[in-house]
């Protein structure tokens, strides 16, 4: 029975990624904060419908404590920890100049610390478990292409990349894949923020900046959507990529090359 755990689960990609893994035969614990515990529960249902096992573990990714109780309780209620996806995370769409030193500070916090505390936790996991593991973080195409309107976001994911490389070289040894995946525009809340924020300072409709961005920077002309993510981290938490680690994959449908 493989395990896994899925941050940010209650909607978006993180969802996707949740139903997707039950879909593949995981039982699947699934996190988010306090506030979205409703619709966690409806994704814990949902996991349990399909005939997985699913547990809610409520905690912040950016606090060392709740992170660690959060592994701690998913392996006491379900068994063990196999397959660990660092998705949570959090967009201030400011440029520099715009961006207060409280909100760059909280962008780190979730995106950052967040990331490197699961893949922690889920590594010494692994590690006592001795039977490998995967690790899959959630990047960006702006950890390869930054944007001036998400500029804490975008230096956030450039770290997610460099964290990814140095977990996947510290944890090979212990047969540990650590990957990431990185979407381009995905129709989901995160997006919405960034829209809004380009709608105001630009005095655009809602929704053209997204269309925009779309039809501008994507070969192939449309949006990716939250299933498209979950395809890709189906693989990489899969025995089919235990060849390939320390990636940081695009999946934004022909933005940035590789």
């Amino acid at each position: 029975m493989t395990i896994a755990l899925v941050t940010g689960a209650s909607r978006g990609i993180g969802k996707a990624i949740a139903l997707q893994l039950a879909d593949d035969g995981m039982d699947v614990a699934v996190n988010d904060i306090q506030t979205q515990l409703e619709d966690l529960e409806a994704v814990k249902t949902a996991i349990e419908q399909k005939g997985r096992r699913s547990i809610c573990v409520v905690a912040d990714v950016s606090k060392e404590d709740e992170v660690i109780n959060m592994v701690e309780s998913t392996v006491k209620q379900l068994g063990e920890l196999n397959v660990m996806i660092a998705n949570a995370g959090i967009i201030v769409a400011k440029t520099m100049f715009e961006i207060s030193v409280e909100e760059w500070d909280r962008v780190q916090a979730v995106n950052v610390r967040g990331a490197f505390l699961c893949y922690r936790e889920a590594g010494r996991q692994m590690i006592k478990q001795g039977k490998g593991g995967k690790i899959v973080g959630a990047c960006s195409t702006a950890g390869h292409r930054p944007s001036g309107n998400t500029f804490a976001y975008g230096v956030s994911k450039w770290a997610v990349r460099g964290l990814t490389q140095s977990a996947a070289l510290e944890l090979a040894k212990h047969d540990i894949n650590v990957n990431a995946y990185c979407p381009g525009p995905v129709d989901t809340a995160m997006w919405g923020e960034i829209d809004a924020s380009i709608q105001r300072r630009e005095g655009l409709a809602p929704r053209v900046a997204f269309e925009q961005s779309i039809q501008s920077r994507v070969a192939l002309k449309r949006a990716s959507e939250p299933e498209d993510i979950a395809g890709l981290v189906s693989f990489l938490a899969s025995p089919k990529s235990r060849n390939i680690t320390g990636q940081s994959i695009l999946v934004d449908g022909g933005i940035s090359f590789s």
